[in-house]
């Protein structure tokens, strides 16, 4: 098999990244690491690397003399993750909204609107990339690096749930309002009200997987 130039680790990385979120892989499939290999042309060691990455990450769990596995959430995880989500994002909230200037602002806006773009198309991995960076740029700030680590580790873990939730048309749609919402709050810097439409939209994602969940 001759490898790819630039199919590396993390070439291997993004890719199972890509596969989680547009929902090829759901929580509990196993994630077979030779077909893996042999799509994206390389040889097993970086797939398994790129597996441990996401082993950390609590994207996928390793079972002994079985392999590696997308990580399956009960609804007390799901529910403990958001209520960790709901401290944390808070805090950062309110220590990086007032610094923000014009220019992260417009960040922000065209990260909703490349949302709004994905949704339309049904495009629920560029979604998902956009909705991030709408996300993260009224959280990140230079003097909360380790706020920021927990949150982004926590976003992590529910990745391949997060897929699951836009695969709706319905919940794209109210993503979207959700985040005219927000970003309207963000340009006023009403910090209070960005606090509490956030836990509004966190609170309706959880609620949907809940249903999701039961539902299996």
């Amino acid at each position: 098999m001759t490898t790819r130039p630039g199919t590396t680790t993390q070439h291997a990385l993004d890719e199972l990244r890509l596969s989680i979120v547009a929902g090829d892989y759901r929580p509990g499939q196993r994630v077979l690491q030779e077909e893996i290999a042999e799509r994206l042309g390389t040889s097993l060691a970086p797939v398994r690397e790129a597996l441990r990455a996401l082993e950390q990450e609590g994207q996928v769990v390793y079972r002994p003399r079985r392999g590696y596995f997308i990580t399956e959430l009960r609804v007390e995880d799901l529910q403990e993750i958001y209520a960790l989500r709901a401290l944390l994002e808070e805090r950062a909230v309110r220590t990086t909204l007032p610094t923000l200037d014009d220019d992260a602002v417009e960040r922000i806006a065209l990260a909703a609107r490349d949302c709004a773009e994905a949704a339309q198309r049904g495009d629920v991995a560029a979604e998902l990339e956009a909705n991030r960076r709408f996300h993260f740029g009224m959280l990140e700030a230079p003097e909360q690096i380790h706020t920021m680590r927990l949150i982004q580790l926590l976003w992590d873990s529910t990745e391949a749930y997060r897929a699951m939730y836009y695969n709706s048309p319905e919940e794209r749609a109210t993503t979207v309002a959700a985040h005219d919402d927000i970003l309207d709050a963000v340009r006023r810097k009403a910090i209070d009200e960005v606090v509490a439409a956030l836990d509004e939209h966190r609170t309706r994602a959880l609620d949907v997987l809940t249903g999701i969940l039961s539902a299996d």
